[in-house]
């Protein structure tokens, strides 16, 4: 087997780190998806392609990103767009989820990522 390119390795590296030290909004939606709880399997900071997906369902190539006020930036609309662009060329379907309403409207959240799960997968 060949060894993973320095670039995978270091996305791998980080997306640990990630995962120790999640933001609350994301420990939220780890409650909410964590063990199967809603019949699909999530795994947290997935390294998919050249980013780190917050929360990604393989089963039904679905991307979950909880955005914060820092995503209401002109640059960083620009990237998530891009981000989002690539992630659906590679058959992803991206769902977005402000943190602010996984923290004030926990069950919100929780119907907006059902809703998904329920779409066909691409």
């Amino acid at each position: 087997m060949a060894p993973s390119s320095p670039t995978k390795g270091m996305l791998r590296d980080r997306a640990r780190g990630m995962r120790k030290q999640p933001s609350q909004a994301e420990r939220a939606v780890w409650e909410i998806v964590r063990d199967n709880r809603l019949g699909f399997k999530f795994r947290r900071q997935r390294p998919i392609s050249r980013y780190i997906a917050d929360f990604a369902c393989m089963e039904a190539k679905l991307i979950i990103e909880i955005d914060g006020s820092s995503h209401d930036l002109a640059d960083q609309i620009e990237r998530d767009a891009e981000r989002t662009a690539l992630l659906q060329a590679l058959g992803w379907r991206v769902l977005r989820i402000r943190d602010e309403l996984v923290l004030s409207d926990p069950s919100a959240a929780t119907a907006l990522i059902v809703e998904a799960l329920r779409q066909p997968s691409p």
